[in-house]
């Protein structure tokens, strides 16, 4: 985790409403959840188990506990909660080795808030080895800090790992954007207290108050995020 951003550097050059900007990783950043999917697959199978396609929108988007304590009881298979964890951030991360696509916008974006001088976090459920292999392609020069599923004490859908990203930040919670593809990473974020920007990768996710829901970050830019931050207030 990087070091605390000064409170000093939390506020936009326009003095908007907006302090910060949090982005969730797989599936809203890159294009990775279905090698999550594929990955789980893969060592299920040799550990002699079909998955149930129908269990892929279970396991999307939760933390590594959950998702892989879930696929466990579902299959029977005589492996352990931190046996499989090696096994799939191994095989995780032999896939992502191989190039990691960005979501469509996204380049744009991170480029957009940097050059804008916008402080943005990276929070992620996915654990540090694998965050740290995906910044490469992403670029770390992007991210004042970033903040990994497995240096929080419970990640998401609680709101610790925002929390702790806006408080490094120097930023009110409520003043942050947030932008997730999955229900777990929109939970957490609005336990926060942020305003979240919705891109659903694998299952819809309804708007609410304080929810913008978009159908690809091509949607969204600056103005998209302080515009939002304004309403209600």
């Amino acid at each position: 985790m990087t070091s605390t951003v000064p409170a000093s550097m939390t506020r936009t050059a326009d003095g908007s409403m907006l302090q910060a900007v949090l982005l969730d990783m797989d599936g809203t950043l890159v294009d990775t959840e279905g090698f999550w999917w594929d990955a789980e697959v893969e060592v299920f199978k040799a550990l002699g188990h079909v998955l149930d396609e129908a269990w892929r929108d279970v396991v999307v988007g939760g933390p590594m506990t959950r998702s892989a304590g879930f696929l466990i009881e579902a299959t029977g298979a005589a492996v352990t909660l931190a046996e499989l964890t090696v096994l799939l951030n191994d095989t995780f991360e032999d896939r992502i080795g191989r190039g990691v696509p960005m979501m469509p916008g996204a380049e744009r974006l991170l480029a957009e808030l940097a050059a804008q001088g916008v402080p943005t976090a990276l929070v992620s459920a996915s654990h540090r080895r694998i965050i740290d292999r995906v910044l490469a392609s992403l670029g770390p020069q992007y991210f004042a800090l970033t903040v990994a599923g497995d240096e929080v004490p419970r990640t998401k859908p609680h709101p610790d790992p925002y929390l702790l990203a806006a408080r490094r930040l120097g930023a009110d919670p409520s003043r942050c954007a947030v932008i997730e593809d999955t229900a777990t990473g929109v939970a957490s974020a609005e336990a926060a207290g942020c305003r979240v920007v919705a891109v659903p990768s694998v299952a819809p996710i309804a708007p609410a108050d304080g929810r913008m829901v978009v159908g690809s970050l091509e949607e969204v830019d600056l103005v998209f995020l302080r515009e939002m931050m304004t309403r209600g207030h």
